[in-house]
């Protein structure tokens, strides 16, 4: 549970570390069943609605950059949107009533996985209020070696920063042409268990796994239950509502004066963040390849 003090924080710097969420039985489960869908990713070669493949993926030595909505695939993924744990620190923020929306698992091998460009969540998905946030569970160890996430403190308070280039949409910002200080970032560090709240407007982004140590996030989107999309609508009443985690349903969204850039037209390569970021004409972060800066 997180307390008064861990709230302030939250409101100042738009991000929190809280370790010890999850134990070490639950973390073994999620390295387990991790594992299992690696080696289950060997059978395939392109994009699945599972899988998304790193570059050089291959039979012999599989390389998955992103499990796609694990929720859907095994207990182990849904049974963490509802912990105790992270729901009592997002009732602290927020409320009693929250919705989850969608969920997942960003992996970085060891010497290896694709970086992800600076980015405001919230230039995919806008709202009518700005109570959202990512919930990033450590499946492993977090360093300053592996790739953590790195956030900029105190950024979900500024501007919603142009997300496109050459006319479309691609999910990060050109830091060359954005007016960011992003050598002030701090890493969000931690033992595997901790989680990290990051508002949806904070700027963030990480770099490619430098050391020889694999780095899973499994990555949870929550929102208030009165915050309501502005661009993409719920498929059915029932499957809306189903995915209220805590409180209460209602049918009168909260509105407030939050600033929307609407992520349109859309990326011209379509999937997730990695090929809609492939568009992008000044990288920040170098590749795996690359020599590290």
């Amino acid at each position: 549970m997180i307390g008064a003090i861990d709230v302030e924080a939250y409101e100042r710097d738009g991000y929190l570390v809280v370790p010890g969420i999850l134990n070490s039985a639950e973390v073994g489960r999620l390295r387990r069943v991790t594992d299992e869908f690696l080696e289950r990713s060997r059978a395939v070669t392109a994009h699945t609605e599972m899988f998304d493949l790193e570059d050089g993926h291959t039979p012999s030595e599989p390389r998955l950059r992103r499990i796609i909505s694990p929720h859907r695939w095994h207990a182990a993924y849904s049974e963490i949107v509802r912990h105790p744990g992270i729901i009592a620190a997002l009732r602290a923020l927020w409320g009693p009533n929250i919705r989850f929306d969608q969920s997942k698992l960003n992996m970085k091998s060891g010497e290896f996985g694709s970086p992800v460009e600076w980015h405001q969540d919230w230039a995919f998905y806008p709202h009518t209020n700005d109570d959202l946030a990512a919930v990033g569970i450590m499946i492993d160890d977090f360093d300053r070696e592996n790739g953590p996430m790195l956030v900029l403190p105190g950024s979900h308070r500024g501007p919603i920063y142009d997300h496109h280039t050459r006319g479309h949409f691609c999910g990060a910002i050109d830091i060359s042409r954005a007016d960011l200080d992003v050598s002030r970032a701090v890493p969000c560090l931690g033992r595997a268990g901790s989680i990290t709240i990051h508002h949806a407007r904070l700027v963030h982004g990480s770099d490619t796994n430098r050391s020889s140590r694999p780095r899973r996030f499994l990555l949870h989107q929550y929102r208030a239950a009165d915050a309501w999309p502005l661009i993409r609508r719920p498929e059915t009443w029932e499957s809306w509502t189903e995915l209220l985690v805590s409180g209460e349903e209602t049918l009168m969204p909260r509105l407030t004066p939050v600033p929307v850039r609407l992520p349109l037209p859309t990326a011209e390569y379509q999937g997730s963040i990695y090929e809609n970021q492939r568009r992008l004409q000044s990288r920040y972060f170098a590749g795996p390849s690359a020599t590290p800066k």
